[in-house]
């Protein structure tokens, strides 16, 4: 329930930030002015939104595969989108080395669970089925439209600021303060749609925990994600930075986070277990300031923090 709140909250103070641009921005600029803003901002998320998941496709060289082809796969994304009440989405595999899992689509009907060749390789099946829920959770609570939709405010934050802070007005001087406001405004609201985000890979996480798949299986997963990543040149990594926040965790972040997570492997199984998974629970979490920064510039949450909060999950 804490999860809903914060992104209903998250929600209404991008709104209301969106209100008082439109409403200071409309006060000086005449409302025709700030309805093409607003209205070229839109259009373009529009456009982004639904050619979106050809870019996907391409960029991530995915292959939708049949039945027949993959029944494993088949049935776990269809057991797990039963258990949640939406329809099958279309299964494919990304022909990459990069261990992760993504979900995309415009709507429920449209929508996609791909795979990567590395992931495939590298989990178990109850790891990889907690993953596959993890994805099938952000279907059913609509993240990428929901992302879309708040991503629309810092958009109109940047136009408005590139327009007073280059604009030929008369009035130079107060036109460059507001396009400097406007811009600070923009900043802002990426980082709230940047929480945003985060906040959805928490719900996404407890969503796979409901679907049947346990804790310790998709902290396991993570962790090995996370290993999996950290040994992948940065040539490929290079190559989805666009991507990533598509992905179940940030393989950019891969290094960095794997050798915090060898604190909680302490057996050095390479998984996660019930045990490692009580013990951070009983302890308090902490990360380091450069931590914190990455973390507030980044669409996943920290994986320490992130398995915390599974360790906390039934």
């Amino acid at each position: 329930m804490w999860l809903q709140l914060k992104m209903y909250g998250v929600m209404t103070v991008l709104f209301a930030i969106l209100y008082t641009l439109m409403t200071l921005a409309g006060a000086y600029l005449g409302i025709g002015n700030f309805v093409f803003y607003a209205v070229l901002a839109t259009v373009m998320m529009f456009v982004q939104y639904m050619i979106g998941p050809k870019i996907v496709e391409w960029s991530m060289k995915i292959k939708y595969v049949s039945k027949t082809e993959n029944p494993e796969l088949h049935k776990m994304v269809e057991e797990l989108s039963k258990k949640a009440g939406i329809p099958k989405p279309k299964v494919g595999i990304s022909n990459m080395n990069i261990p992760n899992a993504f979900a995309f689509g415009r709507w429920m009907t449209d929508s996609r669970v791909c795979v990567t060749n590395g992931i495939l390789e590298l989990l178990s099946e109850d790891e990889l089925r907690a993953v596959i829920g993890h994805e099938i959770s952000h279907i059913k609570n609509r993240d990428v439209l929901v992302i879309t939709l708040i991503s629309v405010v810092p958009m109109i934050a940047w136009y408005l600021a590139w327009n007073f802070m280059f604009s030929g007005d008369r009035d130079r001087g107060n036109t460059i303060a507001i396009g400097i406001a406007a811009f600070g405004i923009y900043l802002l609201t990426n980082l709230i749609v940047l929480y945003a985000s985060r906040v959805r890979e928490y719900y996404a996480d407890l969503g796979s925990v409901e679907l049947g798949n346990k804790p310790t299986a998709l902290a396991s997963a993570l962790f090995k994600l996370v290993y999996g990543s950290a040994r992948v040149s940065k040539a490929e990594l290079k190559h989805v930075e666009g991507m990533k926040a598509f992905f179940a965790n940030d393989p950019s972040r891969a290094s960095r986070e794997l050798t915090e997570l060898k604190l909680v492997d302490t057996d050095g199984s390479g998984d996660i277990d019930e045990r490692e998974l009580r013990a951070i629970r009983n302890r308090k979490v902490s990360i380091t300031q450069s931590d914190k920064f990455m973390e507030l510039m980044s669409t996943h949450p920290n994986m320490v923090k992130r398995i915390h909060m599974l360790s906390l999950m039934k």
